[in-house]
């Protein structure tokens, strides 16, 4: 038998070793771009952004002036034409002169009860701010004294709301066994904020449903607009509501103005970890549906503006009870959109 030598074949079982780093010319796998993550798109918040820029941006000082000049020219005017009217009136027809004095009287009044409404409501907002910094020197100094006068002020704050009778009865029997600020605090945050911080999260989870569901189903430019500027408004005026204040017609647009200077101040306007899987969900969902994942961001946006209403109506900061989380108040909000809402 005679053997003759031939190259070794290669083994089919193993596949062949291929060094990419030597044949420059062919694609690497290595350098291909993971599936799971390609980049997506992430929907813009344009109604959110709008209505930040509307109630946000404070006029310059030439603006304010030319404004408030022209409304003190305008009621000027109109004053001086409703008396040369009158006068005329009371002339020629005395009896309907008469009439027009006393309608313009009870105006008068009604003008005046509104303005003094609206300062006992920015008075009483004041009020508040003020217990919130009482509050923050009584922890940072750890103050007994300072902690009961904020404790006594809360009481007293909330001794017309029938719904919190018996938690300001428990308060005012278990105070007396604290001996440090921090534990009479949290003691009067559990007692009487936690049951308003349930309501102002309903509010905040229904402020963001309308907003999230205006922006995906409202095919006009600025009416999903004029939908998420009145659903904010009326979230952040229902915060101050809640939590003891008043907030009338300026002073709700100044306490609206509040809200979104602390927002942005505190860095809160900006996507945090808390937003990262909603502003990632709503990336998904463009891809069915531009409109349905701007609405979702939308509506985070929403519940960013609602818990920065709830730090700065909130007579106390967050010491035991937890701060709410812009995912979950969204989660709930459309539940709650899809009639699957949980009350308890």
């Amino acid at each position: 038998m005679i053997e003759i030598d031939t190259p070794d074949a290669p083994d089919p079982r193993q596949a062949p070793h291929q060094d990419f780093a030597d044949r420059p010319d062919q694609p690497n796998p290595a350098d291909a771009a993971p599936i799971d993550m390609a980049s997506a798109v992430l929907p813009r918040p344009r109604t959110m952004e709008m209505v930040t820029r509307l109630v946000g941006r404070k006029p310059s000082k030439l603006t304010a002036f030319f404004i408030n000049s022209g409304v003190a020219l305008f009621t000027f005017l109109l004053g001086i034409a409703a008396l040369d009217y009158i006068n005329r009136l009371l002339i020629s027809y005395p009896v309907l002169g008469w009439i027009a004095v006393t309608l313009f009287a009870l105006f008068t009044l009604a003008a005046l009860g509104m303005a003094w409404r609206e300062y006992r409501a920015w008075a009483r907002f004041a009020k508040i701010d003020a217990m919130q910094r009482k509050a923050g020197t009584a922890l940072t100094e750890d103050s007994m004294d300072k902690a009961r006068e904020v404790t006594d002020q809360l009481l007293a704050l909330y001794h017309r709301r029938p719904e919190l009778e018996w938690n300001r009865k428990r308060l005012t029997d278990r105070r007396a066994e604290t001996f440090d600020a921090r534990t009479l605090l949290t003691m009067a945050e559990t007692e009487l904020l936690a049951p308003l911080d349930q309501e102002a999260r309903r509010e905040i989870e229904a402020a963001s449903r309308t907003v999230a569901a205006a922006t995906a189903l409202i095919p006009l430019a600025l009416a999903d607009v004029a939908a998420a500027l009145a659903a904010n408004l009326r979230m952040i005026r229902r915060m101050a509501e809640i939590y003891g204040g008043r907030a009338g017609a300026v002073g709700g647009w100044r306490l609206a103005r509040t809200v979104i200077t602390h927002l942005i101040a505190t860095g809160a306007v900006a996507a945090g970890d808390d937003l990262v899987q909603t502003v990632a969900g709503g990336g998904v969902l463009a891809k069915v549906s531009r409109r349905f994942g701007e609405g979702i961001v939308n509506g985070a946006l929403t519940a960013r503006v609602g818990i920065a209403a709830m730090e700065v109506c909130r007579p106390l900061p967050f010491l035991s009870q937890p701060r709410p989380k812009v995912g979950n108040l969204l989660t709930r909000g459309l539940k709650g959109l899809f009639g699957n809402d949980d009350k308890t």
